[in-house]
């Protein structure tokens, strides 16, 4: 899946060459354009140099560029790895090399060994190759699984959290761990600091609360300028496990957006805004719907509340033109991602061959990665336009109905909707962008409304907006007060709110505001 990265200094060759990176990125900067790269540093592949290296024998001189341990002997006799860490895609943690007889640890996939950020020279070699991109010109980086870096050195055993499983989450010891503030630190004072408008976004695994992201996004800190903390795209998971049932409630979202746009403003940190990414089954068919009678809708309700928070602003591919999840019809056979597979065979094994396995489907179906991962739809022709070739994994079912062509040009498409909604979030960003949210009370107008203003910072009289957002296929009736003669510029209702409040068709999302 492009994680395990073999050389951070090359491009994978079907993809092209450095030469046509940097072709894109000063194309990029000719255009007002700036790129990012995705940074996978806390593992490396096991094809990597270094690894290769590390794995030769035990005396190697990158061996502690990686976890290597010694074998637990059990009451039998038998081989058992370091400790109970589960891997997060399933079984252990911990990889047994029969040519060094250790085990490695690995918390992803065998072939994604985690790196050993306690090794100074380690890192300084990590921090060259940010540097390399860096000198063509690129302008910062995603970091990924950016707060696993920093482990516990002793690296207990996890506590027992799922009696019924062998391998236990060691989250409590390898995320957030105790030099992990350092690294990023270091990392910005020797790396990021002498690039100019270099910016940092981290994905933030497992420690989700407020004291921990205040800790990273604190401009007084000098870490990151702002982090996924992937709450958003949990909402519907199970209590045990992301495929087990789940339900997304409107309060959830209610109570993530409450939090994260009231927390930031009291520290000057800035927010990450998003609904979808590459680990996540698509919004739209999650919290929404891709009914056909609804979707173009609720597409673009989404696209309202996006649109309409403090923060930068991020899509994945296809949110635009209202893409949405893997046909209900396709079989496991169509998931090729790993966490998904792993997960349907253990539960399959569990059960015995031949098992109805309908309600782990409709979760995949639901929540698989595979959703946020299908091609870009561009047209109707072979591949939805996205490559002439085979690529990874089918085009969705609807690719011929919903793709780009199809939507451009038109007035009432979901891609037109999105540039009008990033339209005005430019032309009053000190409202949307950099406003105050304040949420709404609307008990007695259904619990399928959310219902909140962004406001212009300054005194009496500041720009105002209110944002209705209904979550049902029902119609649904906000009827606050105070807002009387405020002008629609989003959305299908009266032009202005009239004493009986708005009516809000099912899954629609309309803004008003206080001045002409």
């Amino acid at each position: 899946m492009g994680y395990d990265i073999s050389d951070y200094r090359e491009i994978h060759k079907p993809y092209g060459t450095v030469e046509d990176v940097q072709r894109l990125v000063d194309g990029c900067h000719e255009r007002g354009i700036r790129v990012l790269l995705d940074l996978v540093v806390n593992h490396s592949s096991s094809e990597h140099a270094w690894f290769k290296e590390s794995r030769k024998s035990k005396d190697s001189k990158k061996r502690n560029w990686y976890f290597w341990r010694e074998a637990k002997i059990d009451g039998h006799g038998k081989r058992q790895p370091p400790n109970n860490w589960a891997s997060i895609f399933g079984g252990s943690a911990w990889h047994w090399d029969e040519g060094s007889q250790q085990y490695y640890l690995a918390l992803f996939l065998p072939s994604q060994p985690d790196l050993n950020w306690e090794n100074e020279d380690m890192r300084n070699e990590t921090y060259a190759d940010m540097g390399f991109w860096l000198d063509k010109g690129v302008d910062g980086f995603r970091i990924d699984s950016m707060n696993l870096m920093s482990k516990y050195s002793d690296l207990p055993d996890a506590p027992i959290t799922d009696p019924n499983s062998k391998y236990q989450s060691g989250d409590k010891w390898f995320a957030s761990g105790p030099r992990m503030h350092e690294y990023i630190q270091e990392m910005r004072r020797d790396v990021f600091d002498k690039y100019e408008h270099c910016m940092t976004v981290g994905e933030l695994g497992f420690t989700k609360d407020e004291e921990s992201v205040r800790k990273y996004v604190d401009p007084n800190r000098k870490e990151l300028n702002c982090l996924f903390a992937g709450d958003i795209v949990d909402m519907d998971f199970g209590e045990g496990h992301k495929y087990e049932h789940g339900e997304f409630k409107l309060e959830k979202l209610k109570k993530i957006t409450r939090g994260w746009q009231t927390l930031m403003p009291t520290f000057d940190g800035w927010n990450t805004v998003y609904m979808d990414n590459h680990d996540s089954g698509r919004s739209l068919s999650r919290y929404a719907s891709d009914k056909p009678e609804f979707r173009a809708r609720a597409a673009k309700m989404l696209a309202v509340h996006l649109c309409t928070l403090s923060g930068s602003l991020f899509m994945l591919q296809g949110q635009e033109i209202g893409m949405a999840n893997m046909s209900k019809s396709w079989g496991i056979e169509e998931y090729i991602d790993v966490e998904a597979r792993n997960y349907y065979n253990k539960i399959l094994k569990q059960r015995g061959e031949g098992a109805d396995m309908s309600d782990v489907m409709k979760e995949l179906q639901k929540k698989a990665r595979d959703n946020g991962r299908l091609p870009m739809q561009w047209d109707s022709s072979t591949n939805a336009g996205f490559c002439k070739e085979k690529p990874w994994m089918r085009v969705n079912d609807d690719y011929k109905e919903w793709n780009v062509a199809a939507q451009e040009g038109k007035d009432d498409s979901v891609l037109t909707f999105w540039r009008s909604m990033l339209k005005l979030r430019k032309e009053h960003k000190e409202v949307f962008i950099y406003g105050r949210w304040e949420e709404i009370d609307v008990q007695s107008s259904g619990e399928d409304v959310f219902a909140y203003t962004m406001t212009a910072q300054g005194g009496a009289g500041a720009r105002k907006a209110l944002i209705l957002l209904n979550f049902s296929e029902q119609k649904n009736i906000f009827a606050g007060d105070g807002y009387k003669g405020w002008k629609r510029i989003v959305g299908e209702n009266e032009k202005e709110i009239l004493n009986n409040g708005v009516e809000l068709s099912g899954y629609e999302g309309v803004v008003y505001c206080n001045w002409s």
